[in-house]
């Protein structure tokens, strides 16, 4: 795929420089959680997803280019993954968050595998 996973479609509705903070998370087969914080910075945007109770408190980092649509109105972003793809993928890593490319490689690679575009 020729698109960075790790930017925001045209199509998303997405504007730079909103914030998402707070916005639920809905994934293909329902909600996931709430938006903790994000970036859109470029090559490097994504949301980092507060699950909540449904997966006892895991945080996940979501590549940008998982995000489907962004519904200002609502404060929804859907994503093209299922519950259990966000479940299964690799837990947010704060302290390797910033500055390894080895956890986003990581991180962006099961993405791309299991994001069904």
């Amino acid at each position: 795929m020729s698109d960075s996973i790790w930017g925001y479609q045209p199509t998303t509705g997405y504007t730079a420089g909103t914030d998402l903070t707070g916005y639920k998370v809905e994934a293909t087969d329902g909600s996931i959680g709430k938006v903790d914080k994000h970036s859109d910075d470029v090559d490097s945007a994504y949301l980092v997803v507060d699950t909540g109770v449904w997966i006892f408190g895991k945080h996940v980092l979501l590549p940008a280019g998982t995000v489907r649509t962004v519904d200002p109105d609502e404060r929804k972003i859907y994503v093209n993954l299922t519950k259990d793809q966000i479940k299964d993928s690799p837990e947010f890593d704060k302290d390797k968050h910033l500055g390894d490319a080895g956890y986003h490689q990581q991180v962006g690679g099961y993405y791309e595998t299991h994001r069904g575009i």
